[in-house]
């Protein structure tokens, strides 16, 4: 079975807009996941456990299992590799972007990184809602920031009237070409949007709230769960990949995350795919089928003001009821595109 890559997901936002903030949330409430935060401004993360606070080349436990780290941008790389080793055991990994490196940089190194153990977990940009006119105005670079976005966070919506809080999102989403836009107050966002949760029970790549609610109190989970959409889709007939692969490439507005398993039945009867894209990001990942494992296609969809209908129609659209017996291995170039070249070939007959 293939090696789990760690999703690395960059964070990015202008001082003031709660970049911060957010990330002492999902800090706070990990869901029993250990992630690694790598920051430059050590001092700006508020954990009382951060001691070494603004010393780089630090590493400080969380005591939740979590990690922070306080580099320099040059030893970005180093530190990746470290904190991606087996015995360190992180789900995910959180760099937060400062003033010291722009964020497509950061992108541009990870999508190019020759550590085989991480994946890009998307661009995340942070906008404060109350200030987003004034932001513009003091740092233009925001609508490059925005158009490379996977995903943007409209933080501080409780200082914006319902009218303006729609206009707001309508003219960030166009900065944004086509990215998900979700609202938030006080940073608060679900973690399942930027990585993958520890399910309890058997719902297939779901978050439970469960220890959000406890701990928080009161409807906070339903209320975090309201501001984005996930749909799940399982079939049991093949998928044909050229179908699929012409659904990603017209993924609608809003759509942030899709992940799972894809079944290509015939077109590669022994090996299974995982499914990763986030963004404008998309990866195969071919496994051997785990020995009495069901054939089924399980995808989870997530982002936000889709059309859950839609989707699930074009998904099944995208079933393979008449497989051909003819060019097999033709068929699956266009997948074989997005395996990663550091991948075993798929066994394609």
């Amino acid at each position: 079975m293939s090696k789990r890559q760690i999703p690395v997901v960059v964070l990015a936002g202008f001082l003031g807009s709660g970049k911060t903030t957010l990330l002492n949330q999902l800090l706070r409430f990990s869901g029993g996941n250990r992630i690694g935060v790598v920051v430059n401004d050590f001092g700006a993360i508020e954990i009382d456990a951060m001691s070494v606070a603004g010393q780089v080349g630090s590493t400080v436990s969380l005591g939740n299992g979590c990690l922070c780290c306080a580099v320099d941008g040059s030893e970005l790389d180093a530190y990746l590799e470290k904190l991606t080793r087996p015995s360190v055991g992180l789900d995910v990994i959180v760099i937060e972007a400062s003033g010291l490196a722009e964020p497509q940089e950061l992108v541009r190194m990870l999508l190019g990184s020759d550590n085989p153990n991480i994946v890009y977990g998307g661009l995340v940009e942070v906008v404060d809602a109350a200030e987003f006119d004034t932001t513009r105005e003091r740092h233009p670079e925001i609508a490059r920031h925005l158009a490379l976005a996977d995903l943007v966070v409209l933080n501080k919506t409780d200082r914006v009237e319902p009218d303006e809080l729609r206009q707001l999102r309508a003219a960030v989403g166009a900065f944004a070409d086509g990215a998900a836009v979700v609202p938030s107050t006080y940073g608060r966002i679900d973690p399942e949007l930027l990585f993958d949760g520890k399910p309890k029970g058997e719902r297939f790549g779901q978050l439970s709230f469960d220890d959000l609610h406890d701990r928080d109190g009161g409807d906070e989970g339903a209320h975090l769960h309201a501001a984005y959409d996930s749909l799940s889709f399982t079939s049991d007939v093949a998928l044909h990949p050229r179908r699929l692969l012409d659904f990603l490439d017209e993924r609608p507005q809003g759509l942030y995350r899709i992940k799972g398993f894809v079944d290509f039945g015939a077109y590669d009867p022994r090996n299974r795919y995982t499914l990763h894209a986030v963004g404008r990001f998309l990866r195969f990942r071919p496994e051997p089928w785990p020995a009495g494992a069901e054939r089924l296609t399980q995808l989870v969809l997530i982002g936000s003001g889709v059309d859950g209908d839609g989707l699930h129609r074009a998904l099944s659209h995208c079933r393979d009821d008449e497989p051909q017996d003819a060019g097999l291995e033709e068929v699956m170039w266009g997948v074989l595109r997005y395996v990663d070249e550091r991948e075993p070939e798929p066994a394609v007959e």
